[in-house]
């Protein structure tokens, strides 16, 4: 029986558009993302570099950038927060019938757009919500890798067969699912993460 929701943000709770930031950039003439700009973006994720690291490194590879012009195709992914998942989670959390957690790969300036986006009052009542609240940027793992279910697994002493993980990217619910943690690959364009007790009822 599932005791324990974990979730994804992007794209789960707040809508994104994942092709946004790398065509503002390519009309910035930024005309590929390389692996190393990869590596930096994991990076960034992780924590490992600051934001102001980030983009000196753009600065310095593409010098036609500035500051702001990086920050704001970089944001671009972020979109709405739509009422009626943030009014669902609310009710969610007041039944106290699941333990409540998010988990999520993002960064520093995406935190302070969605904020931005969705207005301080609405993020503080949805973070209220979750028991953790993990950003990959702040605990330094990134999801697929193992090492972050591990750790929010042995952190919350939860047990991989009563917990259920809803996030949008198959390659991390493949990597929560070799690890025995129940898993729903939501497709953002089909489902609704208000469903996952219609969806997923065989686990409930």
């Amino acid at each position: 029986m599932i005791k324990n929701l974990l979730f994804d943000f992007g794209d789960v709770f707040i809508n994104l558009d994942k092709k946004a930031p790398e065509l503002a950039l390519n009309k910035l003439g930024v005309r590929e993302i390389s692996e190393e700009m990869t590596n930096w973006h994991n990076s960034y994720e992780k924590g490992i570099i600051s934001t102001d690291q980030i983009i000196k490194n753009y600065l310095n590879s593409f010098p036609q950038l500035s500051a702001l012009s990086f920050k704001n195709a970089w944001n671009s992914i972020i979109l709405d927060f739509p009422q009626h998942r943030l009014d669902w989670i609310v009710r969610l959390h007041k039944e106290k019938k699941y333990r409540l957690f998010l988990l999520s790969n993002t960064n520093e300036l995406h935190i302070e757009q969605v904020i931005k986006n969705m207005g301080a009052i609405r993020y503080s009542k949805f973070q209220s919500c979750f028991e953790r609240f993990y950003l990959s940027h702040q605990i330094n793992m990134r999801k697929p890798d193992l090492d972050i279910y591990d750790f929010v697994m042995q952190n919350d002493n939860l047990q991989p067969k009563e917990t259920l993980f809803i996030d949008d990217t198959l390659l991390n619910t493949a990597a929560a699912a070799s690890m025995g943690i129940y898993t729903w690959h939501l497709e953002p364009a089909s489902d609704d993460v208000t469903q996952v007790f219609n969806l997923k009822k065989e686990l409930f």
